[in-house]
């Protein structure tokens, strides 16, 4: 029998800058192996496995993921494959800051997925042991507690944290040019800095957050006016929404309220959103 429990935690007010929610999902699919499809999202996920496992599909070829691993911005879905019992805790992280809290290098990879040396993997042994005691709040407290002490070592662009607060408020609708203004800085300045924090251009990570409100908006209500959605976000029309949901996602954004309302009816367990708050 599949279960799927899912549990988010709200982050300390030290690091509301830079993570948005610890949360943590345990997903049992069976002896086969069984694929799952991670949507596009606004956010950089650093991600804690236990279990069996998991990979990601990569032009058809498996490829085993070490635990923890970012899974950056996805430009496009990522299908991941596991079996048995997978367990995650995972630390949603904004973009332009989660590369500057571990101190890597903010280049990009295939699928948006990194895999990376760091003193954060040593936290693996620990949490696997609490996770097998079903202690989920005490992995918590660990990670709240070491991100809390990474967090003291890092100081904050304050021109990135202003420009990513604006583009938040306004889930990716705002033009780069009101971004810069609530930075104080010019478009140039902003758009190098925060190509160096995360990765991406502002334009890129505005795309995604705007796509991932309709996504969302789409997986709660399925029935909702695809035309009245795209006027609410800016579109100039239902067929510029069109292309750039079917550019992130893959699909249409009808087809893809179809399959929504369709997969929440049959409780199916092969889509993980990350559909959270």
């Amino acid at each position: 029998m599949f279960s799927n429990i899912h549990k988010e935690f709200e982050v300390p007010e030290e690091l509301k800058d830079t993570i948005k929610c610890f949360w943590y999902n345990r997903r049992d699919y069976g002896e086969e192996i069984s694929e799952f499809t991670v949507l596009p999202d606004g956010y950089a996920e650093i991600i804690f496995h236990f279990g069996s496992g998991c990979s990601i599909s990569h032009q058809g070829i498996l490829q085993a993921l070490p635990s923890p691993f970012i899974m950056g911005l996805l430009n496009q879905p990522a299908l991941f494959h596991a079996q048995n019992q997978l367990e995650i805790i995972g630390i949603r992280c904004f973009p332009w800051a989660v590369f500057d809290l571990l101190g890597l290098s903010s280049e990009k990879t295939e699928n948006g997925v990194h895999t990376f040396e760091h003193p954060l993997a040593e936290l693996q042994t620990t949490l696997n042991d609490l996770i097998t005691q079903g202690k989920i709040e005490e992995v918590i407290s660990k990670v709240e507690h070491y991100f809390l002490k990474l967090h003291d070592n890092v100081t904050a662009d304050s021109l990135i944290s202003k420009a990513g607060a604006a583009m938040r408020k306004n889930k990716g609708t705002i033009p780069v040019k009101q971004v810069a203004d609530s930075a104080y800085t010019t478009i140039r300045t902003l758009e190098r800095k925060f190509k160096q924090s995360s990765g991406h251009t502002v334009k890129d990570v505005s795309g995604i957050m705007r796509f991932e409100q309709i996504r969302n908006r789409l997986w709660n209500t399925p029935e909702a006016s695809i035309a009245e959605i795209a006027q609410e976000f800016g579109y100039t029309d239902q067929s510029h929404l069109s292309r750039e949901f079917k550019r992130y996602s893959g699909t249409t954004p009808a087809v893809f309220a179809r399959e929504a309302k369709k997969r929440k009816q049959t409780l199916s367990n092969d889509f993980v959103a990350f559909v959270q708050a």
